[in-house]
């Protein structure tokens, strides 16, 4: 059995009705029965600020949020803030009245972000009211669930290893 020495929020983030927007929500709920106890998931289809003071309990997140089209349906970016900057994930698409690059940057200044934020983006192609999620965003939920998971368990024993090597790439297959 895994020792839990931290605590891990895993949040989904999106929208069920617009198409690929829910993919953070879909990944979450996969995940749900399988995590160590010390973890904590939520589902965030509305207002991605009120996960700020929500951080603040946390020793860890993980959040996964659609991304922007930009040519590869499906392509799934990681980004482990301990190693590397978030980029400004805007989005004329986003159901999100804020984005959640501005949320951590927010939670940063307030001092609310916890030590360890590793944020996956999936990119969308269909955004659509009353639409589901495309075929290769969908076929992205089990590799992105495996990799949330094998980074939750890691974050959760308080291991320091960043998996950086697989930041972009090794998630493209």
């Amino acid at each position: 059995m895994i020792r839990i020495e931290h605590s891990v929020g895993i949040i989904g983030i999106g929208n069920p009705d617009r198409g690929d927007d829910g993919i953070g929500l879909r990944v979450v709920a996969d995940l749900a029965a399988r995590l160590p106890q010390r973890c904590k998931v939520m589902a965030c289809s509305g207002d991605v600020l009120s996960l700020v003071n929500e951080w603040r309990h946390w020793d860890a997140v993980v959040c996964v949020d659609a991304a922007e089209p930009d040519g590869r349906p499906g392509r799934i970016r990681r980004f482990d803030l301990a190693v590397t900057r978030l980029p400004v994930l805007r989005s004329s698409v986003s159901s999100h009245a804020v984005g959640l690059s501005e949320a951590i940057a927010l939670a940063k200044a307030l001092h609310c972000l916890p030590p360890r934020v590793i944020v996956y983006a999936v990119e969308g192609s269909q955004f659509g009211l009353g639409a589901g999620l495309s075929p290769k965003v969908e076929r992205a939920i089990a590799r992105v669930a495996a990799r949330v998971d094998e980074d939750i368990r890691l974050l959760a024993s308080g291991s320091s290893d960043h998996h950086n090597e697989f930041l972009h790439e090794s998630l493209q297959r």
